[in-house]
């Protein structure tokens, strides 16, 4: 079974995503580290022929063999990615390593185009919103960033650039279920989309 989660930046899919993947033991892909750890090898001079991202066992990301995990999150490399992100080539590198990760495979993949692009065939694909002014509280809170408007600032951009980019532009599959998280805590939106996910196995258990 694959389950895409897609959302903008800071609307919790990692952490619904990580969740899910826990309570029902599948394995759980966070595509956006994938292009995270791109920017980081193109910063560091490499050229994308270069650049070989794998994931461990341990969910750790491996920049040429190198466990770059720990240096992922940061807002430079926010930016860098969604930049990166844009340009053709990286994708198609990019979305052909995560469909390798995920064919044969019960998974939860989370990122902008997964329903969209990357698995279209998911049986359960979700896409979160929320507000910008919510997505930077969160993005405060996770990073222990004291100074609101240059993290609201970052988000609003990179909204900009992942709704507008001419690839893979950020959208719902038509098939996707929304939710808003604005008011919900992330305990309600683990159970909402475990119910989800439960209804599903349940109504096709038994099917022949």
């Amino acid at each position: 079974m694959q389950i895409a989660i897609d959302g903008p930046a800071a609307s919790g899919k990692t952490s619904l995503g990580a969740a899910l993947a826990q309570q029902f033991g599948y394995l759980f892909a966070e595509t956006g580290k994938m292009y995270r750890a791109v920017a980081l090898g193109l910063e560091r001079g490499l050229k994308l022929d270069e650049i070989d991202i794998s994931v461990d066992g341990n969910n750790h990301f491996l920049l040429n063999g190198e466990d770059v995990t720990d240096l992922l999150h940061s807002p430079r490399l926010d930016q860098a990615a969604s930049r990166a992100a844009i340009r053709p080539e990286v994708r198609r590198k990019l979305v052909s390593l995560q469909q390798q990760i995920a064919r044969g495979r019960d998974i939860v993949m989370e990122g902008r185009d997964i329903g969209t692009v990357v698995l279209p065939q998911a049986e359960i694909k979700i896409f979160l919103e929320a507000r910008p002014s919510s997505r930077a509280r969160r993005r405060m809170k996770q990073r222990k960033e004291l100074d609101f408007r240059t993290t609201l600032r970052e988000i609003v951009a990179r909204d900009e650039r992942d709704s507008t980019r001419d690839i893979a532009p950020l959208n719902p599959a038509r098939d996707a279920i929304i939710m808003n998280t604005d008011q919900k805590s992330l305990e309600e939106v683990i159970c909402e989309a475990t119910d989800l996910v439960k209804e599903y196995l349940e109504g096709h258990c038994c099917v022949q």
